[in-house]
């Protein structure tokens, strides 16, 4: 039996998934209120199944409705990838891709090559979400980005990793810090100073912990934060030193932090795109990707100045 529904209306119901709001939504779409309500409805009768639920001041998804947003979104990024192959991607074309990223790879890399990808093709929307890394993990298995960058998932069965670079921990002090005269220090040298932890809930936690089981005299956490880049800006403020992804520290023209070896053991990560096995990208994600690919981390071993 064929379903009285088409495309418009597909794409009416992934504006209002992602906008939670039905004006938004209409104009997204570029058609009135009424109209806009009308396809939704079309839809949801046509399905036999409540796709929304609506109260005066908001709308969310049924628990069905989350489950076939997903997959429309997964549809429409496949036929747009199908439409854009036909005639290839072009410094004109318009688009949009996601980006599943740590928040440890945004700050000094993955805003270079944005950058740089903006230059040559400025018409292609990036979405960058920043999350843990088990949360950019699950966004790419999930097809809710269409890439991620992150440093686990290589074990993942339905996970394609290219790893990029392999980085040290380093210890992020300030340039007046008494540690930033050294050439490098060790773990223990970080316990006689005020230190900045990242939380349990982090995979780069988990990595130091997992690195460090055994070693005796190690810094004990005065400040914990959640991400990376947080350590940093109480590092900056002056409140204590942080062992922090390499990837993370500015470039050695940084007007007041500054990154020593650590040592003792040196602690690393590998980091690489992570990709959901199997899924071709869109010619425009694909470009990005491949953007990524070619200009992979600088895995820094030197201190910053």
């Amino acid at each position: 039996m064929a379903l009285n529904f088409d495309l418009d209306d597909l794409l009416a119901f992934r504006a209002v998934a992602e906008l939670g709001n039905f004006r938004r939504a209409a104009e997204a779409v570029h058609i009135s209120q009424p109209a806009f309500s009308r396809r939704i409805d079309k839809l949801e009768q046509a399905l036999g199944v409540r796709l929304l639920e609506r109260t005066t001041r908001r709308v969310s998804l049924t628990a069905v409705g989350r489950d076939f947003a997903r997959k429309v979104a997964q549809l429409l990024d496949d036929l747009d990838g199908t439409l854009l192959g036909l005639r290839g991607i072009s410094p004109a074309r318009m688009g949009e891709v996601t980006v599943a990223c740590v928040p440890s790879t945004v700050y000094y890399h993955l805003s270079k090559v944005i950058r740089r990808h903006r230059e040559r093709f400025p018409k292609i929307r990036v979405r960058v979400l920043d999350a843990g890394a088990n949360e950019v993990l699950a966004a790419v298995a999930r097809g809710e980005a269409d890439f991620g960058l992150n440093f686990i998932g290589s074990q993942e069965p339905e996970i394609e990793f290219l790893a990029l670079a392999e980085e040290r921990f380093v210890a992020a002090c300030r340039r007046d810090h008494p540690l930033a005269k050294k050439r490098r220090v060790t773990w223990r040298d970080l316990a006689a100073h005020d230190f900045i932890a990242v939380s349990k809930s982090s995979g780069n936690r988990l990595l130091i912990d997992q690195a460090l089981a055994g070693v005796a005299g190690l810094p004990q956490a005065v400040y914990e934060a959640e991400h990376v880049t947080t350590m940093l800006g109480l590092v900056e403020a002056g409140l204590g030193v942080a062992a922090v992804p390499a990837m993370a520290m500015p470039g050695k023209d940084h007007p007041l932090l500054v990154s020593i070896p650590l040592d003792e053991p040196e602690v690393t990560r590998r980091v690489g795109l992570i990709r959901r096995r199997g899924r071709t990208l869109s010619p425009a994600a694909q470009q990005l990707y491949d953007f990524f690919a070619a200009e992979p981390p600088p895995a820094r071993r030197r201190r910053g100045p």
